[in-house]
């Protein structure tokens, strides 16, 4: 309350009610008495198909808060998918809490309400470096990462895991689709729409003596398959391949013609 008794009869005064500062702070104390639990896919499954806001945690810490506009279930998996596939997570050490929301705020969303509150105690970090972008588009693949940027503190994983692959002969654009649907992090390639050219990438034969591969060696191989000047660049959260000289100042590695190279190799 704020007294303004311009009068000096003392009968006025101002005040001013912050419905959305109670609403957060509601939020914030239901979600703050739950227990943390392990970010596994079994603990995922237990939570209803509801909508609602979620914190995650990692060391015991909040470092995101985000709301399922679909599911809660569904959401986290995609956040517990991401985290898989990056280096330095510690996924042991994630945990999450979750909460249903019913109500239709308009404006002001749970979610707001929540990172409102918490950031104005220095908390949930992962809300404004870039954690929640899936794709950023190619105008940001030669974008300088900061070094607290999520995808510089925890980088895609090049040893991840691809499996699935035809043992024998195949088809490029075959293996494309496989490894993108398998990585856990964004595998941008150039997509010929027009139907001369969408059969560009059958052209190219392999064959294949394991059914499995690290991302680093299927990239390596890929490479190989194309001419110059099609080049296959690693960022920091993802990779892209187009036939154009890629180079980005916040670039791990580029494959060209079956090689690998530093940035600086390029330089």
């Amino acid at each position: 309350m704020t007294l303004g008794d311009q009068a000096g009869l003392g009968n006025y005064a101002e005040f001013k009610l912050s419905i959305t500062q109670a609403l957060g702070d509601q939020l914030a104390e239901h979600l703050a008495a739950l227990i943390k639990a392990p970010l596994t896919r079994d603990n995922i499954a237990k939570l209803p198909p509801r909508k609602g806001v979620y914190q995650l945690y990692r060391h015991d810490k909040l470092v995101y808060i985000g709301k399922a506009d679909k599911t809660l279930p569904q959401r986290l998996a995609r956040h517990l998918a991401k985290l898989e596939g990056r280096e330095n997570t510690e996924l042991d050490q994630i945990k999450f809490t979750a909460l249903s929301v019913d109500e239709d705020f308009n404006a002001i969303t749970p979610e707001e309400l929540l990172i409102k509150k918490h950031q104005g105690a220095g908390e949930a970090p992962w809300n404004n470096n870039g954690f929640g972008i899936n794709d950023p588009g190619q105008n940001r693949d030669t974008t300088f990462f900061e070094p607290d940027h999520f995808d510089q503190l925890y980088p895609a994983r090049l040893d991840w895991l691809i499996e699935g692959l035809p043992v024998g002969k195949s088809d490029l654009k075959s293996l494309l689709h496989i490894a993108k649907t398998n990585l856990p992090y964004l595998f941008r390639y150039a997509h010929y729409r027009d139907k001369v050219k969408v059969e560009f990438y059958s052209d190219f034969e392999v064959t294949l003596d394991t059914p499995a591969m690290t991302a680093d060696e299927f990239f390596h191989l890929v490479s190989a398959q194309l001419p110059s000047p099609w080049r296959i660049m690693a960022l920091p959260g993802y990779v892209v391949m187009y036939p154009k000289a890629l180079t980005s100042v916040s670039a791990r590695k580029y494959y060209i013609e079956g090689e690998s190279f530093a940035p600086d190799d390029l330089i």
